[in-house]
């Protein structure tokens, strides 16, 4: 039976009460003023009976008799609900602590003592009266479950600690990717260090990768080159599959299988150009107003567009089609990074003046050769700059820049 039944009873059996104890009343005034031996006194805040002569019939006594027990329960139930009603506003009080101490064990005998005091209270009033007792204020069953749903500020804490410190610990990693050397070899290592700890989580681990190919691009040897190259690709491999909505995590895993170019065979070579292809697209997909994404799809379209006949033979042999690009496709790229962020590098402008220099708008390809001329930059990217220019320049009929 539902809470809404139950109430609907309670409050048809109390309307009978009502009605026979007015009906008896009625019928009291009517027999003392024919039966004078029949009253009623008050004892202790109750109405009692009294005979005190003969003049009654068996069946007219016999319900008054039942009458007054009746009248009897009806007061027993009023006291019972008055001591309900005092109880019912300390009563979710005393639950809490009780379900408080129960969960941490810090429910003091006290506290208990006087909560299952008011839970035996709320029980002598009855099923029914505890029932009424709810619809007019006590809400119980839902103090209970708040409680019980709610996590302690200790467990909020615990949660709140490992995020905190990871978002700490991701800021000072790109304020380290951004500075010298020294810190991209700083980054490294700390982010090794703390690999137990969130080893699991998509963001710690593409910066892993990113870091892995800041220390390749410094390393000296082969050895440590390849041995770089290729850890870096399999974290950013667990990256995307950690988290295969994380842009960055195929932005990195991309440039890694980018880096890997380097070291493999011409199967392996051929194999991580079409994994770099897939990723970058979805790296774009996933964070469209990122040039960096545009630059690297930008410098594969260029690469694809000038395979010679003999590659795209190998190409097609070993995976049935080759990749398929041209300089507009690349064109189109570079510019998309030069609207996102006008000035992003040096080698995009080079590279837009390579594009327009093989369509021959030499005009432009000229414009784009003296604009990277004027942009300082990162050393690396310097000196593959400065290799381009001195061949690029002098075919627009340009001066090779200074080294």
């Amino acid at each position: 039976m539902s809470l809404a039944d139950s109430k609907v009873l309670i409050l048809g059996a109390l309307a009978g009460v009502g009605l026979a104890v007015a009906c008896y009343q009625g019928f009291k005034s009517r027999r003392r003023a024919s039966c004078p031996g029949i009253y009623l006194t008050r004892r202790n805040e109750q109405d009692v009976m009294m005979v005190d002569g003969p003049g009654l019939h068996s069946g007219q006594a016999e319900v008054l008799e039942r009458l007054e027990a009746l009248i009897r329960c009806v007061s027993e139930l009023k006291d019972e609900m008055k001591s309900l009603k005092r109880a019912l506003p300390e009563l979710p009080q005393h639950v809490r602590e009780e379900l408080s101490g129960s969960h941490h064990s810090r429910a003091t005998p006290t506290r208990r003592k006087r909560a299952a005091g008011s839970l035996a209270e709320a029980r002598r009033a009855g099923g029914r009266s505890s029932e009424e007792a709810e619809s007019e204020g006590g809400y119980m069953t839902a103090f209970t479950d708040s409680d019980e749903e709610e996590p302690s500020n200790t467990e909020q804490g615990q949660e709140e600690q490992p995020t905190n410190n990871l978002c700490v610990l991701l800021e000072r990693i790109d304020r380290l990717h951004q500075g010298t050397e020294s810190d991209k070899r700083e980054s490294l290592d700390v982010l090794l260090e703390q690999r137990d700890e969130f080893g699991q989580n998509s963001d710690f681990l593409w910066r892993l990768s990113r870091a892995y190919c800041d220390i390749h691009d410094m390393s000296a040897t082969l050895e440590e080159k390849k041995a770089h190259a290729e850890t870096g690709k399999k974290v950013g491999e667990e990256a995307v599959s950690l988290n295969p909505t994380c842009g960055d995590s195929h932005q990195w895993y991309a440039i890694m299988c980018g880096v890997m170019t380097d070291y493999d065979t011409l199967q392996n070579k051929i194999k991580n150009g079409y994994v770099f292809k897939d990723h970058l697209d979805k790296a774009i997909e996933l964070k469209p107003h990122d040039p960096l994404s545009y630059y690297l799809l930008g410098r594969w379209c260029y690469a694809v567009a000038q395979l010679s006949w003999l590659e795209r033979k190998v190409a097609a042999t070993l995976f049935g089609e080759p990749p398929t690009s041209s300089v507009e496709d690349a064109l189109k790229n570079f510019l998309k990074v030069e609207e996102i962020q006008p000035g992003y590098s040096k080698l995009n402008y080079v590279f837009l003046a390579k594009c327009f220099k093989d369509l021959g708008q030499s005009e432009k390809a000229r414009k784009m050769c003296e604009a990277a001329c004027s942009l300082t930059t990162t050393s690396k990217e310097e000196e593959e700059a400065r290799k381009e220019l001195s061949s690029l320049c002098p075919a627009l009929g340009l001066m090779t820049p200074v080294s």
